[in-house]
Formats: structure tokens, sequence, C-alpha cells
């Protein structure tokens, strides 16, 4: 019978495409991998790589052999879900990554109402932004992930994966509540003003300069930053304004002047998991309690808005 874990690695080739890769996923040695995998060709009497340089491809058979690995590991979720589902309560580890906007906002509330119903069910949350959380849930390190997309965008989807949509947040200018960029009457006012956002690489601070430059605004980065707290502060002490999410409005906005951008752009957070786990007891008990939190977010509609 052919041995799961090396299958897995098999499955693990393919999808990163080098050797090294798998081993920096795994915390294991290249030649750790090298051994299982040599070990797996023998068990099948196949040839299933070939050298290619100082690469190692896949043959035919090898490639044949990966695709099943990902099915039959899809399959063997599947079953233990279902498995867990006739036990029938949310119990054991649950492990989610999640980058820090919905941690600060949703992830309290969550475990909360988790404590509550599912006692036996314990959360482990990672901050991670949501390529690497994503490498984490292909790699099994994680059960589901938090991702988002936004305006224009290329809208993420994983082969493999379930995909659930969670809520649609709204992208807001938040100003000082005085000084001279209180009270604009369009972006163009606030072409000299310091902008703190995201930095150009990432999802958020590509989407910031490319809605302000469509507005004939080019922004003058005082700050480069991700962590959204810090430019909510910098914003609050005067020193900036910025793009920030509507999720973390009822809370953390406070000392600031927040208000609904022309277009009322929005972002879409949803959650991933791996789609043979999709019907997982723990899974589908979080899932619905992270609904729940986001339902009860302060309703932002009575915001300003600010003119084109």
């Amino acid at each position: 019978m052919l041995n799961l874990h090396r299958l897995f690695l098999m499955h693990e080739l393919r999808r990163l495409e080098t050797m090294s890769a798998v081993a920096k996923a795994h915390s294991m040695s290249p030649s750790a991998v090298s051994q299982q995998l040599s070990h797996l060709e023998r068990e099948t009497k196949v040839t299933l790589f070939e050298q290619a340089g100082r690469r190692v491809i896949l043959t035919d058979a090898g490639m044949q052999l990966a695709r099943r690995a990902e099915e039959m590991l899809s399959l063997l979720e599947a079953t233990e879900a279902e498995l867990e589902m006739a036990q029938g309560e949310a119990s054991g580890v649950l492990r989610v990554a999640s980058f820090q906007t919905p941690l600060i906002a949703l992830a309290p509330a969550t475990v909360s109402i988790l404590e509550q119903r599912h006692p036996e069910l314990r959360i482990e949350l990672a901050q991670r932004e949501v390529e690497a959380a994503y490498e984490g849930l292909l790699a099994h390190r994680f059960e589901v992930i938090l991702g988002e997309d936004y305006p224009g965008g290329r809208r993420v989807v994983r082969r493999g994966t379930d995909r659930e949509d969670l809520l649609r947040d709204p992208l807001l200018l938040v100003l000082p509540d005085s000084g001279p960029w209180s009270v604009p009457g369009s972006l163009a006012e606030l072409a000299d003003a310091p902008w703190a956002l995201d930095p150009e690489d990432t999802r958020t601070g590509d989407w910031a300069r490319t809605y302000l430059r469509a507005a004939g605004v080019e922004p003058r980065v005082r700050f480069d930053t991700p962590d959204p707290l810090l430019q909510v502060h910098l914003v609050r002490s005067g020193h900036a304004v910025a793009f920030l999410p509507g999720i973390i409005a009822s809370e953390h906005l406070g000392g600031t002047r927040p208000l609904r951008l022309p277009g009322d752009p929005h972002r879409s957070l949803y959650t991933a998991a791996r789609a043979g786990a999709a019907g997982q007891p723990a899974l589908l008990a979080f899932r619905a309690a992270l609904l729940e939190a986001g339902g009860t977010l302060s309703d932002l509609h009575a915001l300003d808005r600010l003119e084109r």
C-alpha cells in the first residue's frame, strides 16, 4: 500500500515545483524530501522523476500520481469530516490564519461565540497576509483562512479550495477632526496632504494609489505602513490622512472624521478552506460564528460622503 505521507509530498512537489520549496514549506531538509520521494518511486516501480539540469521534474506518470494524490487527500479529509459530523459536536483544534483587520474587528466576538456554544472546540489564530495564509492552508498548516479582494483587482480563488463570502466592507477616507485637512470638498483638495498608505506592493496599497490617481491625485506618501491602527493614530494626531476599512470604524476611528468615498468602493472579505474539509463541523461552526460577529458591526450608512 502506498504511503500517504509520501503521496502528500508528491502532491506538494507538483504544487511547489522544487524539492527545496517542499522542504522549506514543511521544515524538512531537501535530502529528507528526496529520500521519501525516492522511496515512493521504488514502491511504485515506475519512473516518477527526471533530472533537468539541477532540477527534478515529474514524468507523465509522476504528474498523474501527483494528481491522484491530491484527489486522495481531499477524499480523506471529506471522509474525516463525515465521521466528525456523525459525532454531532464541533471539537478539537481549528487553526485559522487571517490578516490584521478581521483579527481586530471580528476575532474577539467570534471566539466568544464559539467558547459559549462549542466549549470542546479550541481556535488557534495566526496573523498572516493573504498569500502566506493561502500557502499555509494548502500546506495543511491551517484549516481555514480569511482573505480580501479589492475593487478592480483579481478575484483570488485557489484550486482545491472552498471559498465562502463573508461581508462587503466599505473603504473610507479618514481625516483629522480639526486642522487644514479636516474639511476638504473633494479628493482633489487633498493633493498636497500627507498620506498614510499601505505599501504599494500590497493589495490595499495598490488599490489606494490607483483610486487616487483616477481622481487626479498623486499621493504624497509620508507614512508607508501596513498597520491600520498606526494609520489611525497618525490621522488622529493630525499628521496624515488615510484610507481605512469600515470594519474597524465602530471602535477604532474615534477622534477622526471618517467619510464615504465617491463611488462607494468596498472590499470583499471571505473565508477559504480546503475543499475536502468544507463539511468539517469545526469549520462550519467557525464560519457561522464569524458571520454572526460580522452582523454585529456598526451601521455606517449615516456617514457623510465626500463629493467628487
